[in-house]
């Protein structure tokens, strides 16, 4: 019996050093990991030494960006904010629904927010807040992946009057680097307002003053700061509501890029937005949607030549039971997504369009906390991200 459990043993031994000595290589652990959730890879570093230098790498980073991409492993950002308890909530979830995530809070938020935004550019979200005043303005970039937050240095002013200030997000392709485009503007009722033209650099996470001048006559609503980054260009759609500003990030110069006529303001109670779209810049126009059923968009198919293409997005008859849906996000290349709705107190819903198949669906989601089911809790950005394992 004794010897029996001695082969046995033996055996086992045998089996195990043969185990060790199968490994595979780097390229194929690295195409493997690549492809898992960014929460799986940042468990694996500590398999082993190997893995952890692999993992590490800023290549495997730009890698698992890549197939995070190509695979539309993406994910939801909502933003929530509760005034009666000054907190900003942020959460995360599935793009098919279920239970939301809660990332993290931001207390003693100010109980006067004129303006929230949220834009998302390659796994990292920008979220900023505040009234026109350089004071009360915050900026923060998140990575819902690892559940980083980085809040941008404040601008310093030593003007007199009165001070707008706005973040825009960007990525220059040319050099694979986020940045945050600041424009503060002075005195912004004169004839002739000054602006402080600003670039944060994720490099050496400091602000740069550029030395460039804004187009004439050029001005946008105070406070606005939805924007779209496009091929390493930040656009945003200016006062006269028939022109977009446009700051390229790799020239660091400005350009104009005119709107299609039949898109441009009709009324005074509504604008033109922009959104990315199907990976190219567009224009949305969602007035008239209680009259028509109809949401129109155009896309800038053709850059250089400023070629712009229609689409209009019939609503179903039931739409109007969410209200009035607002676009916000395109949620990856085939897909717009639309505004929050709360169905009751511990679940809220999104509506989503699908521009391959032209069909609608409704998503809900969980607030499977108890601090997100309070009435006063105001649902207000969603947004879509790819899994990021580099924090910033």
């Amino acid at each position: 019996m004794e010897a029996l459990e001695e082969e046995q043993a033996t055996i086992n031994d045998d089996r195990s050093a043969q185990k060790a000595k199968i490994s595979f290589p780097n390229e194929i652990v690295e195409e493997i990991l690549s492809r898992l959730p960014v929460k799986s890879i940042l468990r694996f570093r500590s398999v082993c030494k190997s893995w952890l230098s692999l993992i590490s790498d800023p290549s495997f980073a730009k890698l698992q960006l890549t197939r995070a991409t190509d695979s539309y492993r993406t994910a939801l950002f909502i933003s929530a904010y509760d005034p009666s308890a000054r907190k900003r909530h942020f959460l995360s979830a599935a793009r098919d629904g279920g239970s939301v995530t809660h990332l993290f809070t931001l207390a003693n938020s100010p109980t006067r927010c004129d303006i929230t935004e949220a834009e998302h550019l390659n796994g990292l979200v920008l979220f900023n807040y505040g009234n026109d005043s350089i004071y009360q303005n915050y900026a923060f970039v998140v990575n819902p992946s690892t559940h980083k937050i980085f809040k941008l240095p404040g601008l310093t002013s030593y003007a007199k009057g009165k001070v707008n200030i706005c973040y825009f997000f960007g990525f220059d392709e040319s050099t694979n680097e986020h940045k945050v485009l600041s424009i503060v503007s002075y005195d912004v009722q004169s004839i002739k307002p000054k602006h402080q033209i600003m670039v944060f650099s994720f490099t050496n996470y400091s602000w740069r003053k550029i030395n460039v001048d804004l187009p004439s006559d050029c001005r946008w609503y105070n406070g606005i700061k939805r924007s779209a980054c496009v091929n390493s260009v930040i656009h945003l759609i200016l006062q006269n509501q028939k022109e977009i500003l446009a700051f390229d990030l790799r020239t660091e110069k400005f350009l104009i890029v005119k709107i299609p006529a039949d898109a441009q303001n009709r009324s005074r109670c509504s604008r033109p937005h922009l959104m990315k779209i199907d990976g190219l810049l567009g224009v949305v126009r969602h007035d008239g949607m209680f009259e028509t059923n109809e949401m129109h968009m155009w896309t800038l198919q053709d850059y250089e030549n400023r070629v712009w293409v229609k689409q209009t997005v019939t609503f179903p008859k039931s739409w109007s039971v969410v209200g009035c849906p607002f676009p916000l996000d395109s949620a990856n290349m085939e897909e717009i997504i639309f505004s929050l709705n709360k169905l009751s107190r511990n679940v809220i819903s999104a509506l989503i369009y699908n521009m391959k198949s032209g069909c609608f669906k409704s998503v809900q989601f969980n607030l499977d906390h108890p601090f997100l089911c309070s009435d006063t809790v105001q649902f207000q950005q969603i947004k879509c991200y790819v899994e990021r394992i580099k924090p910033f």
